[in-house]
């Protein structure tokens, strides 16, 4: 009895657009998607890995997949994926996320980039490709992601993830480098609230919101309406103390709305974070500005949620998957690995059947067709 096609696979990209012409068409396209979503779940991280796990699943793979001529080579994946359209491509991923977590209101979604600095080529003078992706912090998958036109940078890419995401009553984290009146309008534009961070790229702005939180400080909040908390962690061998506050203060709501046309803006918001080791003491503090109300708990779960995008993906990547070593780089082939990677860890983070982390749910994958299988069908 035949196992079940991944059907995760061909419900979703079955109509992604193939870049060949008809007469070098040896192998369906959606067996080579198939094959390498496989393999980069499995454990491979370049296109000959891919190949040599193609070889090796070869009886398996005929059980759901033709292969009339057999498993495609590492060159035919290669030229394949630097041809394939990447936006295409995102849109196919993005699709399969909307039927896997059809419900995202209510989530927190930190929005960031990263650079793939493997693929960078210097012979060529060729930068290396940067995406950003957005990153849900309570189901712990990536929602999207899109890459940034060389010739420009993360500012415009986020407004165009902005504009396919479906963010309908979340709250949308992001860093200093998109704090700009026109995202804060997009993510409002999309249904959401948003909280950004806050620094000196906005200097008027900044410095408006610096000297309201020290003067309120100074006179201990008189007058202000404001609300406080305050949380401690001891882990690693240091202590951290964050303060957090949050005001709905009208005068300077309306200075910020009016005068420095900030949409939506509902409340500021101020974090200090003092911190003891072995080093000494060190503080920090960190302004932001908040479409939604002035309630402080959500506001110190936001910001300390929006890092889950460092260490639940962008970290796992470099580890798991070894993302900033690879040197796949040849046409769109950088981005297109880039989603293959997404897919990949979105399937073994659903998964919560084995209990262990994603390098070796990984190496499970590669070794058990029965696990991959089940990913494959979620």
């Amino acid at each position: 009895m035949h196992p079940p096609a991944p059907l995760t696979i061909q419900t979703h990209f079955a109509d992604l657009p193939d870049p060949r012409v008809e007469r070098t068409k040896r192998h369906a396209l959606l067996d080579i998607l198939t094959i390498a979503v496989c393999a980069v779940i499995g454990g491979a991280d370049s296109w000959v890995d891919i190949e040599l796990y193609g070889h090796s699943k070869e009886a398996w793979l005929r059980t759901f997949l033709a292969l009339p001529h057999g498993i495609p080579s590492h060159d035919t994946f290669s030229r394949v994926f630097a041809r394939l359209d990447p936006t295409a491509f995102e849109a196919r991923f993005l699709r399969w996320v909307h039927a896997v977590m059809p419900h995202t209101a209510g989530e927190v979604v930190a929005i960031d980039g990263k650079v793939l600095r493997g693929s960078h080529e210097r012979g060529a003078d060729q930068d290396p490709l940067s995406v950003v992706s957005a990153w849900a912090q309570t189901s712990r998958l990536v929602l999207g992601q899109v890459g940034v036109d060389p010739a420009s940078n993360e500012i415009t890419a986020v407004p165009a993830l902005l504009e396919v995401l479906a963010l309908e009553g979340c709250l949308v984290t992001l860093d200093a480098l998109h704090c700009q009146t026109a995202t804060a309008q997009a993510i409002l534009d999309r249904g959401a609230d948003y909280v950004l961070a806050l620094t000196r790229n906005q200097p008027l702005t900044h410095d408006t919101v610096e000297t309201f939180f020290s003067d309120a400080v100074d006179t201990n909040w008189r007058g202000i309406a404001h609300e406080q908390l305050t949380t401690e962690d001891v882990e690693h061998g240091r202590l951290e103390t964050r303060q957090y506050w949050t005001s709905t203060d009208t005068r300077l709501l309306d200075y910020l709305s009016t005068v420095q046309s900030w949409p939506g803006l509902q409340a500021v918001g101020m974090v200090t974070r003092e911190r003891w080791t072995a080093n000494g003491r060190t503080c920090q503090t960190s302004y932001y500005l908040l479409s939604c109300d002035g309630d402080v708990a959500t506001f110190a779960r936001t910001v300390r949620g929006h890092w889950g995008i460092e260490n639940g993906q962008h970290w796992i990547l470099d580890i798991a998957f070894r993302e900033d070593d690879s040197r796949i780089r040849s046409g769109h082939s950088a981005e297109n690995f880039a989603v293959l990677r997404r897919i990949a860890l979105n399937l073994l983070r659903q998964d919560r059947s084995v209990k262990a982390g994603v390098k070796a749910k990984r190496l499970k994958a590669g070794w058990d067709e029965a696990y991959l299988l089940k990913l494959l069908a979620q």
